[in-house]
């Protein structure tokens, strides 16, 4: 997609003015931001922290790249992706929008078995990755860090949960358009204050990330040693982990922005990436390899308290502060995926039953040991992946045309005339 698109990456700085752009003249459920933003907050989360500093611990500092071209490549698909989830989208009978993977398959492709699928692994996948394992962080990281017990954090969690999901995506989109600014601004900086103070070595920190991510690197300390292999394989798997680009997930949200036509917002849903990955995956990847723990023989969530520990006060006080309004987020903006996901199998009918049973979801998630959920999780990621990466593939023709309408002939202020269809759902 980055070639036939001819790298849509150089349009970076267009793409982030556009998404804090109102777009007047156009039709949807909420603005690009509240879109951008609610996609953001599902995004953000414990693949930024825990997740990149597991690749470090498995594939050495050479990961930290890996994981940052990840992103870099990651912004055209989730351009292309956030392209179809606008061209494909529909109105519901209530006169809220609806799009995503499912209606591309469907309408687009003509393969209403592979939008069916796509929704059942959605659905089940959300309340794994974007719920119950999310939910356990958060309330684990409460009970070490402060000695307080899960249930309590549980039922807290699970509270502020349903006061914020149960009014819909006006609601989410209204909570993340404030918190994920916050949360984000607040860990960059961070980071950035970080890195300040331990400018000295950073030099030396980057030629290492550099040179180890095409050579490997020997066992040194506690680390086992790593080959390129690794170092590009944990690099490329918890960036995608992270980014979520090709997972099909994004998009679901992108369907319901205000925009005037799909490019624009595909221009925006690419930003995305370029926030998670491209930025913020890399500032914690610089830290902790900054400090040199990962030389310890730590792993993920071990390896993240110690880097950041060695910063006194600042350091804990950002990973803690981080973790905690990442994981949130996620829980709120993931439940948006997976409601609309059955909302797409059963109609609008399962939309509360869905957010009830996500609130009590949220409280067993805090307060179960949560490996089997992990595993299953993670295989229905992998199983969303496939269906959407088909549907990019075999509509790239129709996505290359649109770009061509719109952006290559400097045409992003176009009003697409093309009405959106109604269903009876």
């Amino acid at each position: 997609m980055t070639i036939v698109l001819r790298f849509p990456q150089r349009h970076i700085l267009k793409a982030i003015k556009l998404s804090v752009t109102k777009d007047e003249y156009s039709t949807g459920d909420v603005s690009q931001f509240s879109a951008l933003a609610t996609a953001l907050a599902a995004t953000i989360g414990t693949g930024n922290i825990v997740g990149v500093a597991t690749a470090v611990s498995l594939g050495g500092p050479g990961a930290v790249l890996w994981t940052w071209l990840t992103g870099v490549f990651g912004i055209s698909t989730k351009y292309a992706e956030g392209l179809l989830a606008v061209k494909y989208r529909v109105r519901t009978k209530d006169g809220t929008m609806a799009g995503g993977p499912m209606y591309a398959l469907e309408y687009g492709m003509k393969a209403k078995w592979l939008g069916i699928l796509f929704a059942i692994f959605t659905s089940i996948a959300a309340f794994g990755i974007g719920c119950m394992v999310q939910a356990n962080s958060i309330s684990t990281l409460v009970q070490s860090s402060f000695n307080v017990s899960v249930h309590i954090t549980g039922l807290i969690i699970a509270a502020l949960t349903a006061v914020v999901i149960i009014g819909g995506i006006k609601s989410i989109a209204s909570v993340c358009d404030k918190l994920v600014p916050f949360m984000a601004g607040f860990y960059i900086l961070g980071c950035i204050i970080i890195l300040t103070m331990t400018a000295s070595t950073l030099p030396a920190t980057v030629a290492l990330i550099f040179k180890s991510a095409f050579t490997g690197h020997a066992a040194v300390g506690g680390f086992a040693g790593s080959t390129i292999m690794m170092a590009m394989r944990y690099g490329v798997a918890r960036g995608l982990f992270s980014n979520e680009s090709g997972l099909g997930s994004a998009p679901i949200v992108a369907a319901a922005a205000k925009t005037r036509n799909s490019v624009r917002q595909a221009m925006v849903s690419s930003t995305g990436t370029f926030w998670d990955t491209v930025i913020i995956c890399a500032m914690t990847g610089l830290v902790l390899v900054n400090t040199g723990v990962w030389q310890q023989g730590l792993k993920g969530a071990e390896l993240s308290r110690e880097a950041f520990a060695t910063i006194p006060v600042v350091g804990p006080l950002v990973l803690t502060v981080g973790l905690l309004t990442f994981v949130f987020s996620t829980i709120l903006g993931w439940s948006y995926y997976g409601e609309k996901a059955t909302e797409y199998l059963f109609g609008k009918a399962s939309n509360m039953p869905y957010r009830i049973a996500w609130v009590i979801a949220v409280y067993i998630g805090s307060v179960f040991p949560l490996d089997l959920v992990w595993n299953m999780a993670d295989l229905m990621n992998g199983m969303m992946a496939l269906p959407n990466l088909i549907s990019i593939l075999g509509l790239s023709g129709v996505i290359v045309a649109e770009t061509r309408k719109y952006l290559w002939e400097d045409n992003l202020d176009a009003v697409d005339e093309a009405e959106i269809p109604m269903i009876d759902r």
